[in-house]
């Protein structure tokens, strides 16, 4: 086969699936310009420079940061993971010390060992006691909204964060449409000083497409050095365009999300009568995650049955479907989801999720670890020995063990429990 990945991909678009995943574009033909084929071009003395933005590049950015109520936003083609790269590097330029919240992507992970940025790791229940606790901290960095949709209380965070004097950084990768939603629910819009906004999650932009917002003046004008610092010199035209074209159609159709978050409610309603309860806390009102476990059905088990039905969702594990919707799901889509929901057998529940094990210790820098030689052993020997990658169960999505910390009989245990039989340990 002359070129496997374009037939797999030509295969995958044959089945013809509703697509309840990332891009947010969903393949709509309405969602962006169909010639952008046509404009890959590249840094020329009428296209700008991404780094050096003093054209259009800029003032595409300028209309973002209008549209975000930021002090500053760039545009990313390299991701939510640039923004999060930069905002560690604003926040923390000579390293030192960081409080994180558990729940985390490895790429926040890569770039503190990259910039000898030590975690100071906690639940996230436990961020407000520790923010005060540890004033030798730099800065704050958390992630909501989490995978499932579930939101922290970004408000609360933001005055402990002032209390203290130090940033509050938000991974915002999943929620850059709730600038738009009733009520707004975006964390630049309730107290975070910067967010990495991976529009192409939830909106109509090509996938890489992204934008870090900076509502603390502070940090505005080294933004575009901390993005070169890690950013490509090639970054895709056609993904930067998208971004633009998606900041044009927000501000025309702002009213779009709360029609979404109605369709969305009648799906949930839906599922809670077939006996999957919603998640509790406050929620992204255009998340659909299905507790498959509720009734009896593993969710990797349920994500089957919506494939089989022509319904692809974006994640699935032990208890949970989740699915993302965006306005430019069509009402076919729904449909087709109501009626896989409908196929969904009703059974006992499943056993309930473990509970997380306590926090383990700290033995050995971040850095260090993630940079060491490593070696993989079997889970049953690995009792105080020194992580080298983050062991995470899904649910609950929390890491049980960071690279530098000691793996505990508790960690085994729960390890045990969710299938892991073996992990990478520092030589």
């Amino acid at each position: 086969m002359p070129a496997p990945l374009y037939h797999a991909l030509q295969k995958h678009k044959q089945m013809e699936r509703a697509s309840f995943h990332t891009p947010g574009h969903k393949g709509n033909p309405n969602a962006l310009p169909a010639d952008l084929f046509q404009l890959d071009f590249t840094e020329l003395p009428d296209t700008d420079s991404l780094f050096e933005a003093s054209g259009p590049i800029l003032e595409a950015e300028r209309l973002a940061a209008s549209l975000f109520g930021a002090k500053r936003t760039c545009i990313s083609a390299g991701g939510c993971t640039l923004c999060i790269q930069a905002m560690f590097r604003l926040a923390a330029p000579e390293g030192g010390a960081v409080i994180c919240s558990r729940t985390v992507h490895r790429s926040a992970v890569n770039t503190m060992a990259l910039l000898g940025i030590e975690p100071i790791w906690a639940l996230p229940g436990d961020l407000e006691d520790v923010i005060r606790s540890h004033p030798e901290a730099k800065a704050v960095y958390v992630t909501s909204p989490n995978y499932y949709g579930q939101l922290l209380n970004i408000p609360a965070l933001s005055a402990a964060c002032k209390e203290m004097g130090i940033p509050l950084l938000v991974d915002n990768a999943h929620g850059t449409h709730l600038m738009f939603t009733d009520p707004v629910l975006h964390p630049l819009a309730l107290g975070a000083s910067m967010t990495a906004c991976s529009a192409h999650k939830t909106l109509n932009v090509l996938t890489g497409g992204a934008w870090l917002n900076i509502a603390d003046e502070r940090y505005a004008d080294g933004a575009k050095d901390a993005m070169a610092l890690f950013g490509s010199t090639s970054p895709n035209y056609m993904v930067m365009v998208s971004l633009d074209l998606a900041r044009d159609w927000l501000e025309r159709h702002r009213g779009d999300y709360p029609k979404l978050q109605a369709r969305v409610a009648q799906i949930r309603e839906q599922a809670a009568q077939k006996g999957m309860l919603p998640l509790g806390g406050l929620i992204d009102p255009t998340r659909i995650t299905l507790n498959t476990a509720a009734i009896g059905v593993s969710g990797t088990s349920a994500a089957e049955l919506f494939r089989g039905a022509g319904v692809e969702p974006e994640y699935a594990d032990g208890a949970h479907v989740v699915l993302i919707a965006t306005p430019f799901n069509t009402e076919a889509d729904f449909t087709r989801l109501s009626d896989a929901i409908d196929l969904l057998p009703v059974r006992d529940p499943l056993p309930p999720v473990l509970s997380l094990p306590p926090l383990p210790p700290v033995k050995v820098p971040l850095r260090e670890a993630v940079f060491a030689r490593a070696c993989e052993i079997p889970l049953e020997q690995a009792k105080g020995r020194i992580a080298a990658q983050a062991a995470c169960p899904c649910p609950p999505g929390v890491p049980v063990v960071m690279p530098g910390e000691e793996i505990t009989a508790e960690a085994i245990e729960f390890l045990r429990g969710y299938g892991f039989f073996s992990i990478k340990v520092l030589e």
